[in-house]
C-alpha cells in the first residue's frame, strides 16, 4: 500500500497536528518497510549498527527542517497527490541563459504567472568545476550555489517568493557521482582510505576490465571507458558518465547515510521536486550492464521513505531514460509500489513524437503506447518534447519491424532526417554521440529549429514557416492534454531557434547538446504583443491552451488516456475521462496535407449528440461535412462532450 495514504489517514485522526508528534508517527509507520529496504541492501549480520545509525540520524534531520517548510510537508500530505492537478504547468530553464542569476530569475515570475507556469526545474545552480562540469552535473557541493549564480541567500529570497505565488521548484539531486573536485573526492586523492571507500577505486585494472566487458558506454565519443587512472592515488576510480564524475559506491552503507544528509540540506532550501539524475545507474554489479538493476529500486525506495519521514511535502521524479516496461518500475513494484518515485520523465511518447513527425505516421505510436504498463494511480508523468538533453532513438525494434521497416535502416532514416542530411527535410538538427561501429546517435536542436522554423525563416518559407508553426503547437497540444505534467523547455514558448554559439567556446564545442540551450530573449518576448509574427502565434496559443488545460478538471491525471484507432495511418486520437459522463476528445493530424476520419464512432462516443462539438483550441464548432471529419495539416482538435 502507498505510505503517503497510510500517513495521511493517521495524521486525519490526530487532533493535535505537532508536526514533531506526526513525525515520530511517520517514522513508527515506516519502520518496517525501512528495515525490510536497508538489509535487503546491506545485510543484517553484518550492518546491524548501521541501520540504528540510520534511525538515531532521523530526528536530527528533522530537527533541521525550517518550522515553515513542515507546516508546508503537513498541508501537502493533507491534500494528497497535489501533483496530479490540471494546473499543474511546467517549464525546465537554465537560470544563466533566462536571466542571469537568481535575481533576475526572480524578477521575471510575472512572465511565469502570464504563460501559466507554476512548476519550474532549475537546471544545476550548485557549486562546480571550472571548465568541463557536464552543464553543472559534476557537483562539487549540494547545497551552496554557485557564486555566478548568487549566493544562498538568493535563493532562499527566490524559493519564498515561489511559495507566495505558489509556484513549485524542482531541482536536481545528483545522486549517482560527484565531481573529481568534492570534498570526498580531494580526501580520498590525498590518500583517505575512508573516502576512497566511498567510491568504486581499485588498486588495478584487473576489475575494471571485467566490469568494462558488460558496461556499455554512455559518452563513447567524448568519454569512452568506465574507469580513470587517478596518479595521486595511483588507482582506477569507476567515472561512467565522463572522468571528472567519480561514481559514488553505494554499496558502503555511509555513503547512502551521507547522502541521505545532503539530500535533507538540498530539500530544506525550499524544494518541492527532487530529481533523481541517472538513478538508473545507482547499483554497480560485475557482469551486469550496471542499469536499473533490483539493488537500484530498492535504494530509491529507501531514499523516498527516509525522505517521505522526514519532508512528506517533497516528492521524487526518476530521471531514468530507459524503455517503457523499464521506466514504469521506477513507480515501485509490488511492495514498493507507489513508494519510490511519484513522477517519471515520459521518454518513450516525446521520441515516438518525434517519429510520427519525421514519417507523417503514427502506427509506431500506438503500437508502443499501447504495449506501456498502467502506472499507479498516484504517479505521474512529465511530458515534454525538448529538454537540455538529446532525443534517443531507444524505440523498441519489433514493433518497427511490425510497421514493416528495419530497425537499423529506421533509426538512419530519424538521423538523416533531423540531422541535415536529407535536403528535402525542414529539420536543422546536430548529430549527437554518433557511433561509427553501430550507426547509433542522437539528436540535437532546438524544438522550432527540429520542426523547420530556422529553415522557414532562413529561406523566406512563409509557407514553411507556417507550418512549423502548427507543428509546434500540435506537440505541444498534445502533452498539455495526453495526461501528467507538462514540461516546456524555456523558449520554446515562443520558438527559439538553434543557438551556434557553443561552437565558439573550447568547453562546449564537443558537445553538440548546447544548440539546443539558448539565453532566453527578452528582446523578442517584448514584442510578442506587436504584430503577426510566429514567435507572437506560438506564445498566444500556448498560453491559451495552458489557459483551457487549467480549466478542465478533466485533464488532471486521474485516469488513463484512453486511444482510438481511426484507420488513417496520419491520425492519432485519445480521449481524457472523467467520473460520469465527461470526456474530451483529443484529434491530430501528422501530415503535411489535410486528412479525413468518419466520425461515427466518435458520435457513439457522445459527442455529436447535440449538435456540432466546440473545437476548445480553435473556439469553433466542428462539423462533420459529407459525414467525415477533415482535419488541415498538423491540426488539433479538442473537443469536449457536450
Amino acid at each position: 500500500m502507498n505510505q503517503a495514504h497510510i500517513h495521511r489517514l493517521l495524521s486525519s485522526k490526530l487532533k493535535e497536528k505537532d508536526p514533531t508528534a506526526l513525525f515520530n508517527l511517520r517514522l513508527a509507520t515506516n519502520l518496517g518497510l525501512l528495515q525490510h529496504l536497508f538489509f535487503s541492501l546491506y545485510p543484517e549480520e553484518s550492518h546491524l549498527d548501521d541501520f540504528n545509525r540510520l534511525i538515531d540520524l532521523f530526528p536530527k534531520l528533522f530537527a533541521t527542517r525550517p518550522d515553515e517548510l513542515k507546516r508546508l510537508d503537513l498541508a501537502r500530505l493533507q491534500e494528497g497527490s497535489w501533483f496530479l492537478s490540471e494546473k499543474m504547468v511546467g517549464m525546465q530553464l537554465y537560470v544563466e541563459n533566462f536571466n542571469e542569476d537568481l535575481k533576475g530569475l526572480q524578477k521575471k515570475i510575472p512572465y511565469f504567472k502570464e504563460l501559466g507556469v507554476n512548476f519550474l526545474h532549475l537546471m544545476p545552480i550548485t557549486t562546480r568545476p571550472k571548465g568541463e562540469n557536464d552543464g553543472g552535473y559534476a557537483v562539487n557541493s549540494y547545497d551552496k550555489v554557485d557564486p555566478k549564480y548568487g549566493s544562498k541567500k538568493d535563493l532562499l529570497d527566490l524559493t519564498s517568493m515561489l511559495r507566495e505565488e505558489h509556484i513549485h521548484l524542482m531541482l536536481d539531486f545528483v545522486v549517482n557521482h560527484t565531481s573529481d573536485e568534492f570534498p570526498w573526492a580531494k580526501k580520498a586523492k590525498q590518500g583517505d582510505k575512508k573516502y576512497q571507500q566511498y567510491y568504486y577505486t581499485f588498486e588495478d585494472n584487473t576489475i575494471p576490465n571485467e566490469f568494462e566487458k558488460t558496461l556499455p558506454e554512455v559518452f563513447p565519443e567524448t568519454s569512452p571507458g568506465n574507469f580513470t587512472y587517478i596518479p595521486e592515488m595511483e588507482k582506477w576510480v569507476m567515472t561512467v558518465f565522463n572522468s571528472y564524475q567519480w561514481d559514488l559506491n553505494y554499496t558502503n552503507p555511509t555513503v547512502f547515510l551521507e547522502m541521505l544528509a545532503n539530500l535533507t540540506k538540498m530539500i530544506n532550501l525550499g524544494v518541492d521536486v527532487v530529481r533523481f539524475d541517472a538513478l538508473a545507474f545507482l547499483w554497480k554489479k560485475m557482469g551486469t550492464i550496471s542499469q536499473n538493476l533490483p539493488e537500484a529500486h530498492s535504494l530509491i525506495s529507501l531514499f523516498r521513505m527516509c525522505l517521505q519521514v522526514i519532508a512528506p511535502g517533497t516528492i521524487f521524479l526518476a530521471e531514468a531514460i530507459v524503455a517503457p516496461t523499464q521506466i514504469i518500475k521506477y513507480f515501485g513494484e509490488g511492495p514498493t509500489e507507489g513508494n519510490e518515485c511519484e513522477i517519471a520523465y515520459n521518454a518513450s511518447l516525446m521520441a515516438l513524437l518525434w517519429n510520427s513527425i519525421a514519417t507523417t505516421k503514427t502506427g509506431l505510436l500506438y503500437k508502443s503506447l499501447s504495449n506501456v504498463p498502467p502506472k499507479p494511480n498516484d504517479c505521474t508523468w512529465i511530458n515534454y518534447i525538448r529538454c537540455h538533453d538529446d532525443i534517443g532513438l531507444g524505440y523498441e525494434d519489433h514493433f518497427i519491424r511490425e510497421m514493416g521497416w528495419d530497425p537499423q535502416q529506421h533509426r538512419k532514416f530519424l538521423l538523416d532526417y533531423y540531422c541535415q542530411r536529407l535536403d528535402w527535410s525542414p529539420a536543422m538538427g546536430l548529430m549527437f554521440m554518433y557511433n561509427p561501429k553501430t550507426g547509433d546517435g542522437r539528436i540535437t536542436g532546438s524544438a522550432a529549429s527540429l520542426l523547420g522554423l530556422e529553415k522557414g525563416l532562413k529561406q523566406k518559407n512563409n509557407t514553411l514557416v507556417e507550418k512549423s508553426v502548427d507543428k509546434i503547437i500540435l506537440l505541444h497540444g498534445i502533452i498539455l492534454a495526453y495526461g501528467g505534467i507538462p514540461m516546456i523547455y524555456a523558449g520554446d514558448e515562443f520558438g527559439t531557434l538553434n543557438d551556434y554559439s557553443f561552437l565558439d567556446d573550447d568547453a562546449k564545442k564537443e558537445d553538440s547538446r548546447w544548440v539546443n540551450r539558448p539565453k532566453q530573449d527578452w528582446a523578442v518576448i517584448a514584442s510578442l504583443g506587436i504584430g503577426e509574427t510566429p514567435q507572437s502565434k506560438i506564445f498566444h496559443t500556448l498560453k491559451k491552451l495552458i489557459a483551457i488545460r487549467k480549466e478542465n478538471p478533466i485533464l488532471a491525471d486521474k485516469s488513463l488516456p484512453v486511444l482510438y484507432h481511426t484507420g488513417n495511418d496520419h491520425i492519432l486520437v485519445f480521449e481524457r475521462k472523467a467520473e460520469g459522463n465527461e470526456g474530451l476528445i483529443v484529434i491530430c493530424n501528422f501530415d503535411g496535407k489535410p486528412q479525413v476520419i468518419e466520425p461515427s464512432w466518435i458520435k457513439k462516443l457522445g459527442y455529436f449528440t447535440k449538435g456540432d462539438p466546440l473545437d476548445l483550441v480553435s473556439g469553433k464548432k466542428i462539423a462533420a461535412n459529407s459525414g467525415l471529419l477533415e482535419l488541415l495539416p498538423y491540426q488539433m482538435l479538442w473537443l469536449k462532450k457536450s
